[in-house]
């Protein structure tokens, strides 16, 4: 089954997430290892949550060409909810790097 133009699209954007998503850990720890607060060590955490659940979608993209459902309303709504995750993944960067 050939993977569809929205899959593809929501693909992109998780390897996207990802790239932004290790620029801005090791932001985070650099900065956790020279302040040691709790506030930095979450962000650390949770870029490595996020980056984690983005591995796992690009895996199931790749492996199974598909991901939840074969359904376009299903797939419609990966792309959503990729792009709403890249748009927060940016809206960070932006702050973080600025």
């Amino acid at each position: 089954m050939a993977m569809g133009t929205e899959l593809l699209a929501a693909s992109a954007l998780a390897a996207v997430n990802l790239v932004l998503l290790a620029v801005l850990a090791s932001v985070w720890v650099r900065n956790y290892f020279e302040f040691r607060t709790p506030l930095v060590l979450g962000l650390v955490a949770f870029s490595a949550v996020l980056a984690l659940e983005n591995g796992v979608a690009l895996y199931y993209f790749f492996s199974t060409q598909m991901l939840y459902s074969g359904d376009p309303s299903v797939q419609t709504a990966v792309l959503v909810l990729r792009a709403l995750q890249f748009v927060a993944v940016v809206a960070l960067s932006w702050v973080t790097l600025r």
